[in-house]
């Protein structure tokens, strides 16, 4: 089993390189591994988490604020949203999270084939937000990312585009600000029982390796195609988990 998180971690890596949506990998593997939907949203999120640093850091020279607000403000309400987000789900009882979880990959699923698939078109016609829209939205999502996680990048993307930035400013960004808010709820849950060390760290190394492969990869592989795949992912672990005995 732990050869299986080992590969769900590769494989995550490099979808998160790529296009996002690793943690669609990731929480089916936990599962079948034994976890509960709650144990195994917890050891991802804490899993995935090197990860992200790195990225966020490749990418700092792209980091921006947006919509008149500073860089530093949207870093507050991450660290503010993911805390917030965190205790939230630390307070969530398993037996609830299992019934909140299909509809949580449900709405990430949508998320990312929205974004992968419609919300270029809709975002060039979009009027740009302001600072007060642009700063709840961030901070929502990081609630939200604290929370559960599934299909933040492509809420960041299409809010932080929206607001004015660049596509490419704003994937440096993302990746700092998805670091911020899960850094805030990854140092509420390495003291949780939910966390599974051993498939955690085998999982950390697989996603380090992967992230670095999704590098090597990153002009060698059909992205539209990858997208494909990963909403077939999200729908088939959507359709799953409403099918799996609470």
């Amino acid at each position: 089993m732990l050869a299986l998180i080992f590969l769900a971690g590769l494989w995550a890596g490099i979808q998160n390189t790529l296009a996002g949506g690793g943690s669609f990998v990731t929480l089916p593997a936990l599962i079948l591994s034994g976890m509960s939907p709650l144990a195994a949203n917890i050891t991802s999120t804490v899993a995935l988490f090197p990860g992200q640093l790195t990225s966020g850091y490749a990418g700092r020279s792209l980091v921006s604020g947006a919509a008149g607000l500073r860089f530093r403000t949207l870093f507050i309400l991450s660290v503010l949203g993911g805390a917030l987000g965190g205790l939230l789900l630390l307070h969530t009882s398993p037996k609830v999270f299992a019934r909140l979880v299909p509809w949580l990959v449900l709405f990430a699923t949508a998320v990312f084939t929205w974004g992968s698939f419609f919300r270029k078109a809709s975002a060039e016609k979009a009027a740009h937000l302001g600072p007060a829209v642009t700063g709840t939205a961030q901070f929502l999502i990081a609630v939200y990312g604290g929370y559960f996680g599934g299909g933040i990048g492509i809420l960041m993307m299409a809010a932080l585009t929206m607001a004015g930035l660049s596509a490419r400013n704003a994937g440096g960004t993302k990746n700092v600000l998805a670091g911020v808010m899960n850094a805030s709820a990854v140092a509420l849950f390495i003291t949780s029982r939910e966390v599974h060390w051993l498939p955690a760290g085998v999982l950390a190394v697989g996603a380090i390796l992967g992230g670095l492969a999704g590098t090597w990869a990153l002009h060698r592989v059909n992205e539209k195609a990858l997208r494909v795949a990963i909403v077939c992912i999200g729908v088939a672990l959507t359709v799953g988990l409403f099918l799996r005995p609470l």
